[in-house]
């Protein structure tokens, strides 16, 4: 019997990649999101165009065709962007998100949804410093999230968990690290680091300047986005309970993280540190969960970066005509 999944969020980013990779793995897929992909035609074999902040929507969204159910669920939807949209919008994050997850989570449990999994983040973490010992999924409490949207993630696992715990369903939860690669977005407010540094660097000739919020000091650590796909799947199928961090441990500095980008790209540039927000100075986290379950990342930094640059220059050189 074919796998039916339905991927909440299915126009964003991971949602759209997802979509892909569930198709490849031989699943009839409905997408649901308030969007379409941005770059590439969906690949879902159904999509619906709802609001998922509404509770109606979201009971649609969950009702498989022909009154049959749906096997997995996969929740990514959420209002989110780069650490400047994540500043600038706290209460959009906050009101948007928890009631995508508020009605999502009882609709799902309500039609008796086998299998669900969430897309929470490493924002649920304290700032640290960089050489602190890195963190396990429990050391998330006591919890102090240095922004709104960790605590919108963190209120959302539990209610998750509280949904698994009274009907049974089998509740599965990812704290994705910063993810990147093609199809992300890169431009707007709401792109990621590595997005943003690419198309910096693709806007500039050699030998020019481009701006870094803060003084490049920051530690993180990114995930390719085919990493992360590896994660979810192996994760859905497995029997870890609680949340689980899913990201390559490969920490390295803003500056570091420009440079890498600058020898990929070929050029020689001059970084000017200005004011902006800048976030965490370092989030170390355990990955010995997932690990154990026989997730490996395959993607260096400069292999992701490898695939992304270029498709960010094609983005750039094509906005520009």
């Amino acid at each position: 019997m074919i796998k039916k999944a339905l991927v909440c969020g299915a126009g964003g980013f991971i949602g759209s990649h997802l979509v892909k990779r569930l198709k490849k793995d031989g699943a009839w897929v409905r997408g649901v999101d308030i969007k379409r992909p941005e770059f590439s035609a969906t690949a879902a074999d159904e999509f619906l165009l709802l609001d998922l902040r509404e509770e109606a929507n979201c009971r649609a969204a969950v009702a498989a065709p022909r009154g049959e159910r749906f096997d997995e669920v996969y929740q990514l939807a959420a209002d989110m962007g780069g650490m400047g949209f994540i500043h600038a919008a706290e209460c959009e994050i906050m009101r948007n998100s928890a009631l995508i997850n508020i009605h999502m989570t009882h609709s799902a449990a309500n039609a008796g949804i086998k299998r669900y999994f969430f897309s929470s983040s490493a924002c649920v973490y304290r700032d640290m410093r960089p050489e602190e010992p890195e963190l396990s999924e429990e050391e998330a409490y006591p919890a102090l999230p240095d922004n709104e949207y960790g605590w919108e993630k963190l209120y959302a696992e539990r209610m998750a968990m509280a949904y698994g715990r009274r009907t049974g369903m089998a509740v599965r939860i990812a704290r994705f690290q910063n993810t990147y690669g093609p199809e992300g977005t890169w431009r707007g407010g709401r792109e990621k680091a590595p997005a943003a540094l690419c198309r910096k660097m693709a806007e500039i000739e050699d030998g020019g300047t481009i701006e870094v919020w803060g003084d490049g000091s920051a530690m993180r650590a990114y995930t390719y986005i085919d990493d992360l796909l590896d994660g979810i799947i192996l994760l859905m199928g497995s029997d870890l309970e609680n949340g689980v961090n899913i990201g390559r441990q490969e920490y390295v500095s803003v500056n570091d993280l420009v440079g890498t980008i600058e020898a990929i790209a070929g050029k020689t540039v001059t970084v000017k540190h200005i004011d902006g927000p800048v976030g965490v100075k370092a989030r170390n986290f355990r990955a010995d969960r997932i690990a154990a379950a026989g997730w490996r990342s395959r993607f260096s930094l400069r292999d992701g970066l490898s695939r992304t640059y270029p498709w960010v220059k094609v983005q750039v050189e094509a906005h520009c005509k």
